[in-house]
Parts: structure tokens; sequence; C-alpha cells
């Protein structure tokens, strides 16, 4: 299956909807969340938020397009700022041109090393994801 791509705001070159599962439809689908213990954590909301910030360069416009307050966006971005030992978002406050937001290059590296553990771990469980999905109980219909 052919993995489709999207061009960021910047011209970087990501991943689009769907994201990698394991297995087909019927296998279920993996959900992976990174826990650094009490340093952080990061998983698919925040990776999201992270791309859709660099696709609309504004935390608000990130926010809107994912059901999100502005004030749930900018906390998740002040704790992935804190997180992390370099920036992944840099803001500009309002101005004669309104403010914005953009990722650093330090963002876009976090985004895809996520999502190349993502994909790693989603092939390494196929096999177990379709075992798993076998030995559930027939659907009705």
């Amino acid at each position: 299956m052919a993995e489709q791509m999207s061009t960021g705001r910047r011209g970087v070159t990501m991943p689009t909807q769907p994201r990698p599962s394991a297995g087909g439809p019927d296998h279920g689908k993996l959900v992976l969340r990174v826990d650094f213990g009490g340093r952080g954590a990061i998983g698919p909301g925040k990776i999201r938020l992270l791309e859709e910030i660099d696709r609309t360069g504004s935390i608000s416009a990130a926010g809107r397009q994912l059901e999100m307050s502005y004030r749930r966006s900018w906390l998740l971005v002040d704790d992935l700022n804190r997180c992390f030992r370099e920036p992944l978002v840099a803001s500009q406050r309002g101005g004669s041109r309104g403010g914005g937001a953009g990722l650093t290059d330090f963002g876009r590296e976090v985004i895809r090393r996520f999502r190349a553990v993502e994909a790693a771990a989603a092939t390494a469980a196929q096999g177990d994801m379709a075992a798993l999905a076998d030995m559930l109980t027939p659907s009705a219909g």
C-alpha cells in the first residue's frame, strides 16, 4: 500500500492520514504513545498538533482544525517546548501582520522520529495484531 504524502507549510513532506497501523482495518489499530517518565510524553495528539501548526502557521488555527480550544493547544505546545531540550514551536506575537507560530527544525525532527518509531512498531506488530484480530468473536452482520 503506497503511503500518501503532503507538503507542509515550509516544504516539509510528511505522511497524510491514515497513519500507519498494524495490519488491515480488520486487524485493529496500533496507537503509540512514548512516555519519558517524569520528563514528559508524546503521542499522536501532540504530533498531529505539531503537524497542523506547521501546516497553518498558527497555534489557534491548528487547534481549531483539531477541534481543541486555543488554551488547550497552547498548553500542549508549552508542555512540548518545556519537555524537549530545544523548542519545537516558535511563536511570534501579533503586530502589523498578526502573530503566528511555526515549527523549528528541531520540531520537525521530533515529528520525523516519532513517525519512524510509529511505522516500525506497526510493521513489527502486524503478525500479532492479525492473530489477535483472529481471536475476536465474529461480528454479527
